[in-house]
């Protein structure tokens, strides 16, 4: 079942990337490398600002200097309901175990519908943003008219893996 103009107006493709202001590019760098997996990839020479780009899990991130890091909002309680980032793992209890080794703290939350439980972990990058990580591949994609489709991550993950070592290739 192909998707028609009407469902698709702008026919969008994918998710390219994610822009994120940051307090300090060099700490989110870091962090986006060196906790979530990212690798940083060549970036315009034609921008006149600070900021890094990088790539991972089919997704582009963008880190951009704040012109007044001290203007940004301060990091507040972790909110499960506050705007994130969500990220998929295959092993709930090594990121929980990894997120401790490194003194990041996190929130837990579980949801649960129809038997079938998503585990999740909630914390800030350096810049405030909440992230998430979770099994939500557990919980099958059931739009509000039509089939039900499983979650894409188990079909697309072969992908993004021949992807990523690809670019690991090109970027040796």
């Amino acid at each position: 079942m192909g998707m028609g103009m009407e469902d698709n107006p702008l026919q969008l493709k994918s998710l390219n990337h994610i822009s994120l202001v940051c307090r300090s590019v060099e700490k989110s760098l870091d962090f986006y490398q060196n906790v979530l997996g990212f690798f940083p990839i060549r970036r315009p020479g034609s921008f006149d600002f600070d900021g890094a780009w990088l790539f991972g899990y089919g997704i582009g991130i963008h880190l951009l200097q704040s012109k007044d890091p001290d203007s940004m909002p301060k990091i507040c309680e972790i909110n499960p309901k506050d705007n994130h980032i969500s990220f998929q793992c295959e092993s709930m209890m090594t990121v929980e175990k990894k997120l401790m080794e490194m003194e990041i703290d996190y929130v837990k939350g579980r949801v649960e519908e129809g038997g079938i439980y998503v585990d999740q972990l909630f914390f800030h990058d350096p810049n405030g943003s909440m992230i998430e990580i979770c099994n939500c591949d557990n919980l099958p994609v059931v739009p509000l008219a039509g089939e039900t489709i499983r979650s894409c991550s188990l079909i697309n993950c072969t992908i993004q893996q021949q992807e990523q070592s690809l670019l690991n290739q090109l970027c040796k």
